[in-house]
């Protein structure tokens, strides 16, 4: 097992053992542990009561984080016609069809985001393979297959996060970052778990929730409370 720095040692007594922390707490606390020199992601991490091998309790949705995610979102859009005008007016990073496909079949994934409109997904389906294990095939449920380009293409770069929940049932999403005021990131967060109590699925049965953990880049973890997180609303 391997063994954790100084830093990281000294951060790690800040934390209460066996303490469920009110959000508000946790993130003052996450801030007091930050012994890194660059800005650290806070990350959102949710253990469902859910068993994603079945379909009706496959937990997945978008989240928008109204502080922003505080970064630079490169968003690829395929589209033909009028609608490529569309996106790149609304600020696309990337936007054609066949060119971009071949690009992505020969292994080039430099965009964070992919977007289609419907009438395309007959070609961009092939890509499955390619995009799906990675988390960037265009779906419904995520939002990310329609006409409404520009919309879409705002929200992604203003702060749109998609989640879908894992083997094992959990969950992980950014949530700004660490140089965030307390304000800007409690407004994520509770836009992020609000999102996530929404998607809850025809399937799931008792407990939904079973633990909310936030954590930085490289530091230890806070667990929160989970009726008070959940009480959280926008």
């Amino acid at each position: 097992m391997a063994k954790h720095g100084k830093k990281y040692e000294e951060a790690l007594k800040l934390i209460e053992s066996n303490k469920l922390y009110q959000p508000q707490e946790a993130i003052s606390l996450l801030k007091k542990m930050n012994y890194v020199k660059f800005d650290p992601t806070v990350e959102i991490h949710m253990r469902l009561g859910v068993d994603p091998r079945h379909a009706d309790q496959m937990v997945r949705g978008v989240a928008m984080l109204p502080a922003g995610a505080g970064k630079e979102v490169k968003v690829l859009v395929f589209a033909q016609g009028e609608k490529v005008s569309e996106a790149e007016a609304a600020g696309a990073d990337f936007v054609g069809l066949d060119d971009l496909i071949k690009q992505i079949e020969a292994d080039w994934f430099g965009f964070d985001v992919a977007i289609a409109t419907p009438d395309v997904m007959g070609k961009v389906g092939r890509l499955g393979k390619k995009l799906g294990p990675r988390g960037l095939m265009p779906s419904p449920k995520a939002g990310t297959i329609t006409f409404d380009l520009a919309k879409t293409i705002r929200e992604v770069k203003a702060g749109r996060v998609e989640f879908r929940v894992d083997k094992t049932a959990l969950l992980h999403i950014p949530a700004g970052k660490l140089s965030f005021s307390e304000d800007a990131l409690m407004s994520n967060l509770t836009s992020v778990i609000d999102a996530v109590v929404r998607a809850r699925p025809s399937g799931a049965k008792g407990t939904y929730v079973k633990s909310v953990v936030l954590s930085s880049t490289m530091s230890p973890s806070v667990r929160l409370d989970v009726p008070m997180a959940l009480a959280l609303k926008p």
